[in-house]
Parts: structure tokens; sequence; C-alpha cells
């Protein structure tokens, strides 16, 4: 008969270039327990994350994945939910070094569901600005129907993109990141519905 795997402390790691480097991570993941260690560099907002989908593969029911900042596991605030989610499912714990975040504790299950609720409040603004630039738009004299060349399913977005751009509180690559589109999808959103792209924004 086949021994039962002990629980396990995981750690993963992540930084976006490989100019950056891993140590302090690594540092407080070895000091916090863990006794394997995943590491991967890659940029936060690219969905493909090879180590990380190997990770989540391998932990199994009472194992903990132990991280060193919320930003190091999700590309955006809903991934982070997402990914949480499916850990809670599978009974697998979640720490933050760096963050409020222990799944394993109800305190920590507390704050986790806080974020979440965020995450349904951030969507919420999103709609409604979007429907504030489609009013806006039609004020203008536009119709505010589809642009040429977009599906339907795209048509909220492009709403969406155009009036967090024309509001300018956030770069290019965070309306992209938030809207979860590349940038140069972005860019083709707002050609579409005629907004001037700023040099200055396109970063």
């Amino acid at each position: 008969m086949l021994e039962a795997r002990k629980p396990l402390k995981v750690g993963y790691a992540r930084v976006s270039t490989k100019d950056q480097t891993l140590d302090l991570q690594l540092d407080a993941l070895k000091k916090a327990g863990c006794s394997k260690i995943y590491t991967e560099t890659v940029s936060g907002a690219k969905a493909d994350r090879p180590v990380l989908a190997k990770l989540m593969d391998a932990v199994r029911s009472g194992d903990v994945l132990v991280i060193w900042k919320l930003d190091r596991l999700g590309r955006s605030l809903k991934n982070l939910i997402d990914i949480v989610n499916d850990l809670l499912q599978r009974k697998v714990g979640l720490k933050s070094l760096g963050d409020p975040i222990d799944t394993t504790t109800s305190h920590g299950r507390l704050v986790f569901n806080i974020f979440a609720s965020l995450a349904e409040f951030e969507r919420d603004v999103i709609r409604e600005r979007t429907n504030a630039g489609l009013t806006a738009a039609r004020a203008r004299g536009r119709t505010g129907g589809r642009p040429k060349g977009l599906t339907p399913g795209a048509e909220q977005t492009a709403c969406a993109a155009e009036t967090l751009y024309r509001e300018g509180k956030l770069s290019s690559q965070q309306i992209a990141d938030r809207l979860r589109i590349s940038k140069s999808t972005l860019y083709a959103y707002l050609r579409h519905r005629g907004v001037p792209i700023s040099a200055y924004n396109h970063k």
C-alpha cells in the first residue's frame, strides 16, 4: 500500500525580464519553508505562463502555494480571483508573504472575499463607463454602433477602451491590461472609433 503524500508548501517566484533578479523572492520563499519552488521569467501581462500552469497541475489537496506578493501570481485582479477560486475548490491554500492573504485561515479567506468584491466593483465601473461613453458619443452626433471590422462581441470593449482612453487616467498598457486585450488591439479599437492617439499615451 502506497504511503499517503504529505502536504507541501510550494513556492512560485516570477520576474518580468531576464534583467531582474529572483533572489529576494527565493530567499523569502525558502525562509517560509517551501520544499519546492517554481521560478518563471515572463511578463505578468502574458496569458501563457507555462511554469505556473505546471505548478497548478502539480499541487494537491492540503498543499499551500506560497508567493512573495499577489502581483507575482495574477496578471489582473480577475485572473487572480480565478486562480484562487480554482485553488480553493481543490482545497489548496494560498499564502502571500507581502499581503494579508492566507486562505488557510478564516481571516485570510475574508480578505480574499473582499478582493473578489473589488473585482466585481471594477467590472461594474467599466460597464458604467462604457454606457457613459455610448451616451457621450451619441450626444456628439455619432451612432455608437459597431465599428466596421469588429465583431458584435467586441463592441462594448471598444466603447470602454474609448471612454478609459479619453479619461486620461490610465496608460495605454494599463487600459489594455484592464480590458484583457493587447495594445495593438486597443489601438485598432481606438482608430475604428476615430480617437486621436496621443504620442504621450503611446506606451
